[in-house]
């Protein structure tokens, strides 16, 4: 061939050098799905040893990895290794991701919780191998939740990496965009294309198809290679392949590359990425319902934990009571792993379930002790008179701003005399229902405490000889009302049939409410490529209505309905003096591919449906589809008979999934799947499997309908005061330094509430972190009332701020970043 001829042959290749694949080794590590957490253990010191291996074979070859829990299981149980790869960490060989404790599902968790992902994450990389993390990377988790640009930022990381929802699944501008949250902030996001791993063979497929996806001027994608989900990494054939298919010209540039290169090269080029201000999903969309075990487990371990942090830090300045601060990063540490996302998805195999049970428990129990300590040291601190017979009951208010809320108290030796008064003497109504002993000497009380922001208030029951009569709510066996609504239940069905405002004189529903609608559910346990559940196999029926509990504080109507073998048991319950209904349900279920939701017609016209999402809220279209949310739903818009604007917003203590299909709000109790199936497996017909969900859950929804919308309603606190309970202790007589009543803290307005107090990481500083919830800009002043420091502050819509407050009350207060340094 003459050199002429060559060189038209060189002119004539096309120009796919110009392109660049970097070639992204990683290891996907599921911990927990078809294992348990001490395989998943195993998996991941071979994985790094291979890892290792590689390294010192090819030169060239990189290796990429997130998760510190990973990390803290080599440092606990292989500490040559972990020294191993701090060298390599060092050298540039080994690339830390995804600073957060596991890639946890991005959806579940609160909004405070993915805060800690990322403070105990980050912190760890930081102390352990000097480096952080700056890009965000949740390959596989099912959702992304669209405040999560903000928490990321915050947490030092300018860029993230998912793969989930697909481009069949979410139509996005292409695979970079600027994704941007309610606040402003962005970070650069990257979709990967088709896959995070690949099997251990040559890769000529993955490569080409990858290849494909480069458009101008995106001339620069990420490829992602390595043997994943139980670990594994790359295997000398995927090298050797990159290798050999680098060197043919008909393939991209080919580099062993890390995402902080990609990245780094990419901002470089001045390209137009497109904007997203969005949630990601949906993919799995079962997901956010299964295992109501796992989601209530969560829910408490997160709320427990912060309200012990709140009072431990408070007991902390003002007692001198310790601060249990390496407890407290322990049980958030399983906290966070049970967060991971084919474990707090339901999605993994039965005995898992047990392990994260135990997790959650000693994560629960260590809250409990916590917080046990502290609200004790400031209680006993009280001065309480001296008087025979009084039993003073300290109320401990854990939110930032005053809390109307029922509170329900065993007591021992009441008599039928007793009423109830508050710290000044004033008489407070009463109401004695069901112990929860069935025994002689004890009882339960019921009555509406009014308490100070993040305080306390001395109640106390004692004898009087001149009482106040309170009068009973007027209710009958199916009918039952306050000042505010009236609520009306059938007999038959057991369904709401109207729910009344009685100051504005309109019907909120538009048909039977509270109807648990069962629904036929034949898919997996993720439920892949489902949208909605809506084929209707049948409803409860009611088996009995009646009026357990009548009396000045609040009134019962107990609806006791079947379904085929489960039992379903809604306490409405209504009080004197406020205007939500809580419904308290204990569920036995006992069917098998099936799902449960509980409906809500709302008598609305122009609505518009609200989720909240962590430390946030989106608004989306009421089409039917299921979609994940936190302690809150709404919709709110018009009253067709006034014209004037109305919403019903509905809370809950342990639900993650929901739909509003027109005018129709649902909340999906639960799905009954086998553990652990995925498609495409089908079941044999006569197969022996284990199912989902069997058995006895309780939880707690609460309807408060409002005028105007769900931001002046209060929904976001109303929210918070049903998942963060006040707490109580049965005090005695004693003297002390502090008042019957009083308040540690305070915020000045509306629409920004206190989040966190605790203790900051590296010292006794205060950390206090708070939010806006109303995506409206505000001007806030917190104060600590005890400390006499104040804290002005601006924040943009929906912002998150935290802020470190010296115990030393000559330094100045800081803001810093979620990790709790200066920014």
């Amino acid at each position: 061939m003459t050199e002429k001829t060559i060189a038209t042959k060189e002119k004539k290749l096309p120009k796919t050098k110009e392109k660049t694949l970097h070639m992204i080794g990683n290891a996907h590590l599921d911990p927990v799905w078809l294992w348990q957490w001490q395989e998943g253990f195993q998996e991941t010191k071979a994985t790094f040893r291979s890892a290792l291996d590689r390294m010192k074979e090819y030169p060239e070859f990189v290796f990429t990895n997130s998760s510190a829990a990973n990390y803290e299981w080599i440092e606990n149980n292989e500490p040559e290794m972990f020294e191993e790869i701090k060298q390599r960490i060092k050298e540039g060989r080994w690339e830390i991701v995804g600073g957060w404790w596991v890639q946890p599902d991005c959806n579940i968790p609160s909004g405070e919780s993915f805060v800690r992902q990322g403070l105990y994450g980050q912190r760890y990389f930081e102390e352990k191998f000097g480096v952080t993390a700056k890009v965000g990377y949740n390959v596989d988790s099912f959702g992304h939740h669209g405040m999560l640009p903000q928490i990321l930022k915050k947490s030092g990381m300018d860029y993230y990496i998912f793969m989930r929802p697909s481009p069949q699944e979410k139509g996005l501008p292409g695979r970079l965009f600027w994704w941007e949250s309610d606040d402003g902030s962005r970070v650069l996001s990257y979709r990967i294309p088709f896959e995070y791993c690949t099997w251990g063979k040559e890769l000529k497929k993955h490569i080409r198809r990858n290849a494909d996806e480069l458009k101008a001027p995106f001339n620069d994608l990420m490829t992602f290679y390595g043997v994943g989900n139980h670990g594994g990494g790359p295997t000398k054939e995927n090298i050797e392949s990159i290798k050999q298919l680098n060197e043919d010209p008909s393939y991209p540039k080919l580099v062993f590359s890390t995402p902080n290169k990609f990245f780094d090269e990419l901002m470089k080029k001045n390209l137009p990425f497109p904007v997203v201000h969005d949630d990601l999903q949906h993919h799995a969309s079962g997901c956010y319902s299964v295992h109501s075990g796992i989601k209530k487990w969560n829910r408490e371990a997160e709320n427990a934990l912060i309200k012990a942090e709140k009072f431990s830090s408070l007991a902390n300045w003002l007692t001198g009571q310790k601060y249990p601060a390496s407890e407290f990063g322990m049980a958030w540490k399983n906290v966070l792993f049970n967060q991971f996302h084919d474990i707090l998805a339901g999605t993994s195999l039965e005995a898992a379930y047990d392990d994260a049970r135990d997790m959650h428990g000693e994560a629960m129990s260590i809250a409990k002790r916590g917080v046990n300590y502290a609200i004790q040291s400031l209680s006993w601190r009280i001065n309480i008179e001296e008087e025979v017979g009084m039993k003073p009951i300290v109320i401990f208010n854990p939110h930032s701003w005053n809390s109307k809320v029922n509170i329900e108290q065993e007591v021992g030796g009441l008599n039928s005399g007793d009423i109830l008064v508050d710290e000044e003497g004033n008489q407070i109504a009463m109401q004695t229902v069901q112990s929860q002993a069935t025994a002689g000497g004890r009882s339960r009380v019921s009555f509406i405490a009014d308490l100070p922001s993040m305080g306390y208030r001395v109640y106390k029951i004692v004898r009087r000889n001149a009482v106040k009569e309170f009068t009973s709510l007027p209710a009958s066996e199916t009918v039952m009302e306050n000042d505010h609504f009236r609520v009306e239940i059938d007999s038959q069905t057991g369904f709401v049939t109207s729910l009344f405002d009685k100051q504005k004189n309109l019907e909120i529903i538009s048909g039977p409410a509270a109807r648990p609608v069962v629904i036929q559910d034949k898919s997996d346990t993720w439920s892949h490529n489902v949208l909605r559940f809506n084929e209707e196999a049948g409803a409860f029926k009611a088996t009995s209505v009646k009026l357990v509990e009548q009396g000045p504080v609040k009134s019962v109507i107990r609806v006791v309905s079947e379904y085929g073998k489960s039992t379903f048991v809604q306490d409405f319950t209504m009080y004197q003096e406020l205007d939500q209904i809580d419904v308290h349900c204990s569920l036995n279920w006992q069917e098998q591919f099936k799902a449960l939701k509980l409906k809500f017609p709302v008598n609305l016209i122009f609505r518009k449906s609200t989720y909240e999402i962590p430390y946030g809220h989106i608004v989306r279209e009421g089409n039917g589809e299921e979609e994940p949310g936190q302690n809150w739903i709404d919709t709110s818009g018009t009253h067709p008979s006034t014209g004037e604007s109305y919403g019903l917003s509905l809370l809950n203590d342990g639900k993650y999934s929901f739909d509003i299909h027109n005018k129709e709000m649902s909340m999906t109790v639960l799905r009954s799947p086998i553990y652990a199936h995925h498609d495409p497996i089908v079941p044999e017909e006569n197969g022996s499997y284990s199912f989902i969900d069997q058995g006895i859950q309780r939880f707690t929804y609460s309807l408060l309908p409002h005028p105007g919308n769900w931001e002046t309603a209060g929904t976001v606190k109303r929210a918070t005061e049903l998942n963060q309970k006040p707490i109580t202790i049965i005090e005695s007589y004693h003297k002390g330094a502090l008042p019957q009543k009083d308040s540690f803290l305070s915020v000045d307005v509306d629409n920004v509430i206190v989040s966190v107090i605790k203790q900051a990481e590296d010292n006794d500083d205060l950390i206090v972190r708070a939010y806006e919830t109303t995506n409206e800009a505000a001007v806030a002043v917190i104060s600590l009332h005890k400390w006499n420091r104040t804290i002005t502050t601006e924040f943009k819509p929906s912002e998150i701020k935290t802020f470190r407050i010296p115990k030393d009350q000559s330094k100045s207060i800081v803001e810093n970043n979620l990790l709790e340094w200066e920014d």
